[in-house]
C-alpha cells in the first residue's frame, strides 16, 4: 500500500534491497510498458531495476505499471455507448425515434411504421429513459477495441518521467514531514493519508512544528491512541479538533461530529490538554463560545465533573454551558464598529494578528483618509503574527477589489461554490497600492535566498495553493484558479463513474458561452452534438463502471468558453460512489485510436465534493485562437434528481464569468520575489545542461537534474509559500 501510495503521490519509486542481478530485460520491458502510459524511467530507475535479479524486477515492475495506470485512470476499462465514437454518432431525435421503434417492435413482434408510431405516441404516455434500447452498452469492451484502430504515435504525447526514490522507510518518513509541516491545509485526501502516516510515523522522526492547525489535530490523534502526550495545543478549539478527529468528524469544524465514547486514558489526556491552555491565559476561554453546543456535547463524553484535578478545564464546560460569560474579542470589535470608532476596532484587533488581516477589507472600507495612516501602522505591527498563507490570501483579495463587480464569489471547505451579488463599494486604488507593498515587503523578507534559482515558465501561470481543499486528487491537478495551455486539435473530456449500492445515472455535459458568457449551446444526453462538439451517448446505470465522453474540435468550436459539467441525475453523490473521475485529453484528429488513450490524457482528478453538479474546469479561447484551462474544482448544490445543463446553464454561467474574471495570485508573484533576492533566475529549457546544483520550479522534476539540487514540483508548490 505505502509503495502505491508514494509513486502516486510523488512519482518516484522507492528503492527496493533485493538480491542482485541482471534484470536489464526487464528494466526494457517496463519502459516499453510505460511509455504506453504515457510514463517513461528515469536513467536512475532504469539503473535500479537493471541491477535487480529477474523474478524481484519484474515483481517491481508489476506493481510499477498498476500504480501508474490507475493514476492516469487505466486501471478501468472505458467502454462508449456508441461504438463508433467519435464517429457514427447519430442526431439526437433520429436515436430516440429508433429506441422508440425498437420498444414497440419488442412488445408487438413487428416493425411499427411512422403513422403508426405517430398515432401511438399521442396516446400512451412514454418514459424515454426506460426503453429498452436506452443508457446500457450494447456492446463488449472487447468489441469496442476491434472497432477502433491503433492510437497512431505522436511526438506531442505526454511523457511524465519517474524517478527513483529512496528506501521506502525513507519515503514514508519524507512524505509524512512534508504533509505534517506543511504551511497550507491538506486537501480531504492528504488528510486522510496524513493520518495513516502520523501512526506509521509515531517512533520515528517528527517535523519540528506542525502549523496547520488542522493537521496538527490529526497528528495528535495518533498520539492519544498510543497514550503518549498531546503536542502543540494553545487554544481550547485545537483540543476540540483532536476530539473530532479521534472521533472519524470534521476536523475542520465546518460539519457537526457524532463524538464517540472515550477510554478513561483519553479522556484525561483531553481535559488535562484544555486545563493547560486555560491555565496559561485564561482569555481564552472567549474561544469557547463560537462553538458552544460542541462541547456541551463533547462533555457528555469526558464528564470533566469526574476530575476535580482539573479545575480550569472545567471552567470550559462552564462557559458552555452559559452558567459563566467571557466575552470575546470579536464582540468587542463590533461594538466598536457598531459605535463608528475604527481607531478602536483596529486597537482591539491589534491583539489578534490573524483577526485583524481576516477583518482587513472590512476595515479600510470603514477608515477615513486620517485614519489610514494608523490602519498602515498596526497593519505592518501585526504582521510578524501571521502565517505567510494568511499574507498571500489576503494580497489576493487585495487585488481583485480596486475594481467593481457585479458578482461575489463564495467557497467553502468542501468546494461547494455560489455567488450573490457584491454590495461592497470597491476600495481605492492608491489605498489598495500601499496596504499591497506592506504585504509584499514582509513576504519578500520571509523567503530564503536561493543560490540558483531555474525556473520552467510554464508554472508561472499556475495558482499558488494556498489550500489543499481548493484541487482534487488525481494526476496533474492543477490549484484552483491555475491557467495552464491545451495544445492540439481535438479536446476530448470524459467522466467515469462506478455505483455503491444503487443505480447510479451521472451525466457529461458541456455548457457553450459567447464572450460575454451568454448562452450558445450545449451538448449532454439531449443535444448528442452542437458547435462542432459530439457526445458519447448517455449511461444510466453504472453497476460495473461507465464512461462518458465528449469532443470538442477546438479549430470548428465558435463558443469562447467550453465548460465541462458532470450532473448527477440520480442515485449516488459524488462521496457515496465506490469510485468517479473526470479527466481531459488531447489528440490530433486524424490518429485514430480508442476513446480512452491514457497516453493522451492530460489530468485526471477525483470527484468527491459534496454538491450535485461538479465543474472541474473551463476551456477558454483568446484572442489568438489559442486555447487555454482554468482551473475550477467547483461543485454546485444542484437539486437532489434530473440535474441538466439546460436548467443549471444561468448559475453557471455567473459563476463561471466570476472565476474567469478573478485575479489569482500566481506562482510568478513570489518567483519574481525570489529574482530580487537571488539577482535573477534562469528559465528551464527541455534538454538543458546544469552542471551545479540548482533550486529548480516547476511542474515536473527533469531527468538529470545535478546532485544536490532542490526541485519544488507540483506536488510541492506549496512549499513555495513561505511560513
Amino acid at each position: 500500500m505505502w509503495e502505491t501510495l508514494i509513486i502516486r503521490r510523488t512519482l518516484r519509486v522507492p528503492a527496493i534491497d533485493g538480491p542482485p542481478g541482471d534484470g536489464a530485460a526487464v528494466a526494457r520491458q517496463l519502459d516499453a510498458t510505460l511509455l504506453g502510459v504515457g510514463f517513461t524511467a528515469s536513467r536512475e530507475l532504469m539503473e535500479h531495476v537493471s541491477g535487480l535479479e529477474p523474478g524481484v524486477a519484474m515483481d517491481l515492475a508489476v506493481r510499477v505499471i498498476a500504480a501508474v495506470r490507475e493514476l492516469v485512470g487505466d486501471h478501468v476499462r472505458h467502454n462508449s455507448y456508441f461504438i463508433g465514437f467519435p464517429d457514427d454518432v447519430p442526431d439526437t431525435v433520429e436515436f430516440w425515434v429508433s429506441c422508440l421503434r425498437d420498444a414497440l417492435a419488442r412488445a408487438y413482434g413487428v416493425k411499427v411504421a411512422k403513422r403508426e408510431l405517430r398515432a401511438r405516441l399521442r396516446t400512451l404516455p412514454v418514459n424515454l429513459l426506460a426503453l429498452p434500447w436506452y443508457g446500457r452498452y450494447r456492446h463488449t469492451y472487447a468489441e469496442l477495441l476491434a472497432a477502433h484502430d491503433e492510437l497512431i504515435a505522436s511526438a506531442q504525447d505526454r511523457i511524465t518521467v519517474l524517478h527513483l526514490g529512496g528506501a521506502l522507510e525513507q519515503e514514508i518518513t519524507s512524505l509524512y514531514l512534508r504533509l505534517a509541516g506543511s504551511v497550507t491545509p491538506l486537501g480531504e485526501a492528504d488528510l486522510a493519508i496524513l493520518g495513516e502516516l502520523a501512526v506509521e510515523c509515531l517512533d520515528g522522526e517528527q517535523p519540528e512544528s506542525v502549523p496547520v492547525r488542522e493537521n496538527r489535530a490529526v497528528v495528535n490523534v495518533a498520539r492519544l491512541a498510543a497514550g503518549r502526550p498531546l503536542a502543540g495545543l494553545d487554544t481550547v478549539t485545537d483540543v476540540l479538533r483532536v476530539a473530532c478527529a479521534a472521533s472519524a468528524g470534521d476536523v475542520s469544524l465546518q460539519a457537526p461530529t457524532r463524538f464517540r465514547s472515550f477510554r478513561r486514558r483519553e479522556r484525561r489526556a483531553l481535559l488535562a490538554a484544555l486545563d493547560r491552555v486555560v491555565a496559561d491565559n485564561r482569555g481564552k476561554l472567549a474561544d469557547v463560545t463560537p462553538h458552544a453546543r460542541r462541547w456541551q456535547r463533547l462533555g457528555e463524553r469526558l464528564h470533566p465533573h469526574e476530575h476535580g484535578y482539573f479545575p480550569h478545564a472545567r471552567e470550559v464546560f462552564a462557559v458552555a454551558r452559559g452558567d459563566r460569560k467571557a466575552r470575546s474579542l470579536a464582540g468587542r470589535v463590533e461594538l466598536a464598529f457598531a459605535s463608528g470608532d475604527v481607531r478602536r476596532a483596529v486597537k482591539l484587533l491589534s491583539a489578534a494578528p490573524g483577526l485583524l488581516l481576516r477583518q482587513l477589507d472590512r476595515v479600510l472600507r470603514k477608515a477615513s483618509p486620517d485614519d489610514f495612516g494608523e490602519v498602515l501602522t498596526a497593519l505592518s505591527g501585526a504582521l510578524d503574527g501571521v502565517s505567510g498563507r494568511v499574507l498571500c490570501s489576503v494580497r489576493e483579495h487585495l487585488v481583485n477589489r480596486a475594481e467593481p463587480d457585479a458578482v461575489r464569489v463564495f467557497v467553502n471547505r468542501n468546494r461547494r461554490a455560489w455567488t450573490t451579488d457584491d454590495r461592497r463599494p470597491p476600495l481605492d486604488g492608491a489605498v489598495v497600492a500601499r496596504t499591497a507593498g506592506v504585504l509584499d515587503a514582509e513576504l519578500a523578507r520571509r523567503l530564503p535566498e536561493p543560490a540558483r534559482l531555474v525556473v520552467d515558465p510554464v508554472v508561472l501561470a499556475l495558482a499558488l495553493p494556498l489550500s489543499g481543499k481548493a484541487s482534487e486528487g488525481g494526476f496533474a491537478i492543477m490549484p484552483r484558479g491555475s491557467v495552464t495551455p491545451v495544445r492540439g486539435e481535438l479536446l476530448r473530456f470524459f467522466t467515469y463513474w462506478r455505483q455503491a449500492t444503487r443505480r447510479t445515472d451521472y451525466d457529461l455535459s458541456a455548457l457553450l458561452l459567447g464572450d460575454q458568457f451568454e448562452y450558445e449551446g450545449h451538448v449532454s444526453w439531449t443535444n448528442y452534438h452542437d458547435g462542432g462538439a459530439y457526445y458519447s451517448g448517455d449511461i444510466t446505470d453504472a453497476a460495473n463502471g461507465a464512461t462518458e465522453f465528449i469532443d470538442v474540435p477546438l479549430a470548428d468550436m465558435r463558443a469562447r468558453y467550453v465548460v465541462p459539467q458532470v450532473n448527477i441525475y440520480s442515485g449516488e453523490g459524488f462521496d457515496e460512489v465506490a469510485e468517479s473521475m473526470f479527466g481531459f485529453m488531447t489528440r490530433d484528429r486524424v490518429r485514430r485510436g480508442r476513446p480512452f488513450e491514457p497516453r493522451t490524457v492530460r489530468m485526471r482528478s477525483d470527484m468527491r465534493g459534496s454538491g450535485r453538479v461538479a465543474l472541474p474546469v473551463v476551456f477558454a479561447r483568446g484572442e489568438d485562437g489559442s486555447w487555454s484551462a482554468k482551473w475550477l474544482h467547483l461543485y454546485v448544490r444542484g437539486a437532489s434528481w434530473g440535474n441538466r445543463t439546460e436548467v443549471n446553464q444561468v448559475s453557471t454561467a455567473m459563476l463561471v464569468r466570476a472565476v474567469m474574471r478573478r485575479e489569482y495570485l500566481t506562482v510568478r508573484y513570489l518567483v519574481e520575489l525570489l529574482r530580487r533576492k537571488a539577482g535573477s533566475y534562469t528559465a528551464y529549457q527541455p534538454g538543458m545542461s546544469l552542471d551545479q546544483p540548482v533550486t529548480f520550479v516547476g511542474v515536473e522534476r527533469p531527468d538529470g537534474l545535478p546532485d544536490g539540487s532542490e526541485a519544488i514540483t507540483l506536488d510541492r508548490l506549496n512549499e513555495l509559500v513561505p511560513e
